[in-house]
């Protein structure tokens, strides 16, 4: 499944057609004529978005331009539309007025509401407006009008006493109500022609357009610091995995990262085994928990960076691997390059042979497991390519193990003019072999200069507690570094004298997988476009 959220284009009214007469089969299966999505394109073709599923659009935003003032808070929908003309639609208004959103009953679980008012929060922070307003119906006052007003039943749903499927939504959203409309929509019978007036404040907006502040370049990360626990079965753990997505999600999270072999909790069943069998019955599960990755990083609009897990190939070779679940729906997988002794030892794994940077709709990153972090050329490379993130999932059982990961992903850091993220196991796991304790302080690393933190620490978690560390990173501040820091490490190397690269064979390698990536992406959709970038404030 490939998902992806963009402006909404002439060619789409078919899908858009389509799926709103399954959307509004209830009323009738009325929809917009092409005409008026034609005007909408016409006059603010940067307000319309839609989603597209496999190449089908399932849902879509529309939205004009207004200068509040001309209408107040006293309105209804047909004078905000100008009688479904739109000619109330002005360039130089100061709020995004939303006139529509709707998601085809199909597609409803996956959460796509979500991505296209992510994506009219961004279109109006970048336009600087002072917020989003849009009248919201309440389809479900009707079950409760003999015994509530509509405030009050407004405010039993933000209690979370009564469920309303739009004003839920709306609320979760960040929005919030400014008023409550009467007759706004004439013949909505469920809300009983009442409407909520809904804002959402767009905290970064300033009178000067010049003074402006450029959001697009904070990230938002998600560490997940990992309990070692026993669970009864796949499910339960995979709802667990689900609780801490769900959590950094509520956030906005841009990415969320677990830890290395975050899956050994499910070797328990397998512990009277010897442990190079037993750690290859673990890799039976992998491909399911990195398919159940793809699906929550779809569903919760998040990159997860999914630990990693062990994996046999075809050749029946035993790795240490790692996902990157983008939210558009596709994946990509890193191979743990340095095995340690242990894992020799005890599993008998293999490293990989594959070094590459990852694109994202969040700029360029990287991934090295654990060990990996060790080996300053791993990080080099990798800069080399371009990367403003590190991803390090890891496991170290001792303190001082811990304290070499600490100290080399801080080094990777300010040597690579990168951040870098590690997230680790904590906690004991008596039933499973060679997993029985383990120490992690998860922590997000910047480089060392005026910038940032004076001891190049974003945030840090507290040691061996099971928590989500939340942390902005401004890759804006990234550039500035490498064009004007104190220093300047990648420019100031003597690349005359010195250099680290690939070998030749390793090259040779790296460009045929991409160029088969390349194919494969081109054979199954020859007409793709990059998804738009939606990032979280």
């Amino acid at each position: 499944m490939h998902i992806q959220t963009r402006t909404l284009q002439k060619e789409d009214y078919h899908d858009l057609k389509e799926a709103m007469i399954e959307v509004y089969s209830g009323i009738g299966g009325d929809y917009w004529p092409k005409s008026s999505i034609n005007k909408l394109l016409n006059i603010f073709p940067e307000g319309q978005f839609c989603v597209e599923v496999d190449g089908k659009v399932v849902a879509s935003a529309l939205a004009i331009r207004v200068k509040y003032d001309d209408f107040g808070d006293n309105h209804t929908y047909f004078q905000i539309t100008g009688g479904y003309t739109f000619k109330t639609h002005n360039d130089e208004g100061d709020y995004l007025y939303g006139i529509e959103v709707f998601v085809h009953p199909d597609f409803r679980d996956l959460r796509l509401g979500r991505r296209l008012y992510d994506a009219r929060k961004e279109l109006c922070e970048q336009l600087n407006l002072k917020g989003i307003l849009a009248g919201g119906r309440i389809p479900n006052y009707n079950k409760f009008a003999d015994e509530l007003t509509p405030r009050e039943y407004i405010t039993k749903v933000k209690q979370k006493e009564i469920y309303d499927p739009t004003l839920t939504f709306q609320l979760s959203n960040d929005f919030h109500v400014r008023k409550v409309l009467r007759g706004y929509l004439p013949g909505d019978t469920e809300s009983k022609e009442y409407a909520t007036l809904l804002e959402w404040i767009n905290i970064y907006y300033v009178a000067e357009k010049d003074k402006r502040p450029h959001t697009d370049s904070i990230i938002r990360l998600g560490v997940i610091q990992w309990q070692m626990r026993l669970f009864k079965n796949l499910n339960a753990f995979l709802d667990q995995v689900e609780f801490f997505v769900n959590a950094v999600s509520d956030y906005r999270a841009d990415f969320m990262v677990l830890p290395e072999f975050f899956n050994t909790p499910l070797m328990a069943d397998f512990n009277d085994l010897p442990e190079p069998v037993a750690i290859r019955k673990l890799a039976d599960f992998t491909i399911p928990v990195r398919e159940k990755l793809c699906e929550l990083a779809i569903s919760y609009n998040v990159n997860i960076v999914g630990g990693s897990m062990p994996l046999v190939d075809e050749d029946g070779k035993l790795y240490n691997v790692a996902y990157l679940c983008r939210r558009d729906g596709s994946f990509e997988e890193y191979r743990k390059i340095h095995i340690t002794p242990n894992e020799v030892k005890h599993y008998g794994m293999v490293g990989g042979n594959e070094i590459r940077a990852f694109d994202t709709d969040c700029g360029k990153v990287g991934m090295l497991i654990c060990y990996d972090v060790e080996f300053p050329e791993l990080g080099r490379i990798l800069a080399q390519q371009g990367i403003q993130i590190l991803f390090v999932p890891f496991l170290t059982d001792t303190q001082n193990g811990y304290s070499r990961v600490r100290l080399c992903a801080q080094a990777r850091a300010i040597e690579n003019e990168c951040y870098v993220a590690i997230s680790g196991c904590v906690g004991n796991l008596p039933r499973v072999q060679n997993m029985d304790i383990n120490y992690a302080q998860s922590a997000v690393f910047t480089p060392s200069d005026f910038q940032f933190p004076t001891n190049a620490v974003k945030a840090e978690a507290t040691a061996n507690t099971e928590m989500v560390l939340i942390a902005d990173v401004d890759l804006s501040l990234l550039k500035e570094l490498h064009e004007h820091g104190s220093v300047q490490v990648l420019k100031d190397r003597r690349t005359d004298l010195y250099d680290v690269g690939l070998k030749k064979a390793a090259k040779k390698a790296l460009n045929k997988s991409l160029d088969k990536l390349k194919k494969e992406s081109t054979d199954n959709d020859p007409e793709r476009v990059p998804p738009v970038i939606v990032v979280a404030s």
